[in-house]
């Protein structure tokens, strides 16, 4: 980010005054209700595409500011779309409401909700005057479900001329530069057997498991750098007198691009064989989405976000071992290989408490969390409004 800001006029420097003062009312005065909001999906978590309050209440929050709310969007139980305005210019804003298994709101999407809707509502003031259509998103499922990916391929977000969401963080952190990431189911089967009677009429599909971690375990000294193997075992037999007949995992493949992924999980995919060949076991590996990409960040529209959010009092020179969050996967790296769009992270402050940790869920509501809605929100709106005058 090293272009300079154009030189502006008087004028634009007076608008622009006037401008900032508009989006800064219209968010301090949604305040206490965003906060409210984004208390009430903390304390009632929801799994991806299970999220059927969390989008009731999303919807309920902008059709009560005058936006027409559109349920079930696409055909999707969990997904919506908020609209105001009719104008040439559109804008999308990107809500995500899950929650993680056993952790919550772990990964602060309660805030992402909040920030975009507040974003939104203090945008719909200038759709008039801007010729702007302001859109919402409520999007199932980031989570490993791929739910902006389902969208895409029903038609959504196709002509946005920006998209937009914030994504809470230990700190803030402006680019979002994520790994292309593969989600799969990968399963064994084999034989039952009495394990101390009959241990020779089994096929122990626990042995399978055990020999693809101890391959994947080695592989991991020849992977190239930004490259990422992990998972877990969710089934792993049904009683300790029984040779296991079906076991289960879910793992993830990470790397910088998709072209690199693919590749990368050729290699994978052979570890899990390895576990079916020695072991006799039956093998099935089934993606749980399709691949989330790697982010095409808009350039010039994160040096207005870096600029407006700086004037709000957000700092950008954490260390950069506590900035690492901008390497979390997304389906929204899918969105950005369609239009233009940022993806920042805004601080709650708590390093070391990270994402996908209890307690980073503590600190997703109370007044950290709160002061990165109010930011978040102004600073996305007055984003999108500089991003349009140029």
């Amino acid at each position: 980010m090293s272009a300079e800001p154009a030189a502006v006029s008087p004028a634009v420097q007076r608008d622009e005054r006037g401008q900032r003062a508009r989006v800064l009312e219209a968010v301090t005065a949604q305040q206490p209700s965003l906060i409210r909001l984004s208390e009430t999906l903390h304390a009632n978590p929801e799994l991806g595409w299970q999220e059927h309050r969390a989008a009731d209440w999303t919807a309920d929050y902008l059709a009560a500011h005058g936006f027409e709310v559109e349920k079930e969007y696409l055909g999707f139980p969990t997904a919506i779309r908020a609209v105001i305005g009719n104008g040439a210019r559109r804008i999308g804003l990107m809500a995500e409401y899950d929650a993680l298994p056993g952790l919550g709101h772990a990964c602060g999407h309660n805030i992402i909700t909040a920030v975009s809707c507040g974003a939104a509502v203090a945008l719909a003031q200038f759709a008039a005057e801007r010729d702007l259509t302001v859109e919402l998103y409520g999007t199932p499922a980031e989570e490993g479900g791929g739910g902006k990916i389902e969208l895409l391929k029903k038609g959504a977000f196709h002509g946005l001329d920006l998209a937009m969401m914030a994504h809470p963080s230990p700190v803030d952190s402006a680019e979002a530069r994520p790994y292309a990431v593969a989600h799969n189911h990968v399963e064994y089967r084999g034989k039952s057997a009495h394990a101390a009677a009959y241990p020779d009429q089994g096929v122990n599909a626990n042995d399978a498991f055990i020999v693809a971690q101890v391959a994947l375990g080695l592989l991991r000294q020849q992977l190239p750098a930004g490259t990422r193997v992990h998972g877990i075992q969710t089934r792993g037999g049904e009683a300790p007198n029984a040779i296991p007949e079906t076991t289960e995992g879910r793992w993830y493949v990470r790397a910088d691009s998709l072209a690199q992924l693919g590749k990368l999980e050729e290699r994978v995919h052979r570890c899990f064989e390895a576990g079916a060949l020695a072991s006799g076991c039956e093998l099935t590996v089934v993606p749980e989405s399709e691949p989330y990409s790697e982010f095409r960040t808009d350039l010039r529209a994160l040096e207005l976000y870096v600029r407006n959010a700086e004037s709000l009092g957000r700092d950008f020179n954490a260390p950069p071992e506590q900035a690492t969050m901008n390497r979390a996967s997304t389906d929204m790296g899918n969105v950005s290989q369609v239009v233009p769009a940022i993806h920042p992270y805004i601080g709650l402050g708590c390093f070391p408490a990270a994402n996908h940790q209890p307690e980073f869920a503590a600190h997703c509501v109370g007044e950290a969390a709160n002061l990165a809605i109010h930011d978040g929100a102004a600073a996305l709106a007055l984003t999108a409004l500089d991003f349009l005058a140029e």
